[in-house]
């Protein structure tokens, strides 16, 4: 009997989109065993790769030009299929639309991924799967908010500048004027990253260093977060400190407590994205899944990609091998996440500077070893 093979991984950050990483390891394995059957579905947890993900799947790709973090206008990408938009915020306000080097930790605004979600609503969209993560910004969807109409102002009425710095003037808060279309569409926060909005665990103390913010920046993005969200409690009452404190409200810099307060429901990012992709259909027809991204590590055991997919797996008794630019789990420690084995691109290439640029070729041999050990 023709064995069936599923491939379900995400990107190699730097090296291979998801897409690219499902061409690879379909190559090494055909070339092992030219007739075997290979289903491709690359995955995304909501992060940088999410459009491409549903684009993949079937997804219409969908353009519009809107801000981004520095306020320069860009190319954003949605995705579309029926009335269902995928939206992903890295793709206005993300880390990869800073040029090289700057980072803006105080003012970089997520005023595009708002327009970005109006363009969805334009579209026709009445389900919204709001991907966040990979984000340059640090001003809890202020910015966003902006833009679907909500208002920040400081002390004499004018609007507070752009970016998390400027939180620490606002005065009054109204967001009488937000797009009344956003009542009726169901908004799915999708995100890898449960963190509160402020505190030790807050976006600001847990990702503003990532964003180039220092000690001094982080002490004043939590300080302007938190004086938002009181602001907020105070126009819109206690459910706004409610969401803060939330799990989800510290992604993307904050805009998971913006996305919140607009009747967003929280769900992990890969959970979303399997039900969107189809997971569940594509899965019946595997004998084998091999799932992976660029570095296998403890953060892949709390919610990214990989451990999602083989969760999804084991639960139907389907056998799970995944591939890995780097590895750091030990063996036991993928056991329990559902996943029998892993190959890393390092095993065949230890210097990592090397591995990445040779990544495409190094998967194609791992993916022969995979049909050598598990497939003959």
């Amino acid at each position: 009997m023709t064995q069936r093979v599923l491939i379900a991984a995400d990107k190699f950050k730097g090296s291979l989109t998801a897409v690219q990483v499902a061409e690879r390891v379909t190559a090494g394995l055909r070339r092992v065993l030219p007739g075997i059957e290979i289903e491709a579905m690359p995955v995304a947890d909501g992060g940088d790769g999410t459009v491409d993900a549903a684009a993949a799947a079937g997804f219409e790709r969908r353009e519009a030009r809107v801000a981004g973090p520095l306020g320069d206008e860009v190319t954003a990408a949605f995705a579309l299929r029926g009335d269902t938009a995928v939206v992903e915020m890295a793709e206005a306000s993300g880390l990869q639309r800073l040029p090289a080097g700057v980072f803006a930790p105080l003012t970089a605004s997520t005023y595009g991924s708002g327009e970005l979600l109006r363009a969805a609503l334009d579209a026709g969209a009445r389900t919204i799967v709001f991907g966040v993560g990979g984000s340059a910004t640090t001003d809890g969807g202020a910015g966003m908010l902006t833009a679907l109409g909500a208002r920040f102002l400081d002390a004499a009425g004018e609007p507070v500048t752009p970016g998390g710095g400027g939180l620490g003037d606002l005065a009054t808060a109204d967001l009488s004027g937000l797009d009344p279309r956003l009542t009726s569409v169901e908004l799915v926060l999708a995100s890898d990253v449960d963190n509160p909005l402020t505190g030790p665990k807050g976006a600001p103390a847990v990702y503003g260093p990532q964003k180039g913010a220092s000690p001094d920046d982080v002490a004043t993005l939590d300080a302007a977060l938190a004086h938002y969200a009181k602001i907020l409690e105070e126009t819109v009452g206690p459910e706004a400190a409610e969401h803060a404190a939330a799990p989800g409200a510290g992604a993307a810099g904050g805009i998971g407590y913006g996305a919140l307060l607009l009747g967003a429901r929280f769900r992990p990012g890969i959970e979303v994205m399997l039900d969107v992709l189809g997971f569940a259909s594509a899965l019946e027809r595997a004998d084998l899944v091999i799932t992976g991204e660029g570095s296998l590590d403890e953060q892949t055991l709390h919610g990214k990609a990989p451990a999602g997919v083989a969760a999804a797996a084991r639960a139907r008794g389907i056998e799970v091998v995944a591939v890995c630019g780097r590895l750091a789990l030990l063996p036991e420690a993928l056991g329990h996440a559902g996943i029998r084995r892993a190959y890393a691109l390092s095993a065949l290439e230890p210097d990592p500077a090397k591995s990445m640029a040779q990544a495409g070729p190094l998967l194609e041999r791992v993916a022969e070893s995979i049909a050598r050990d598990f497939l003959t």
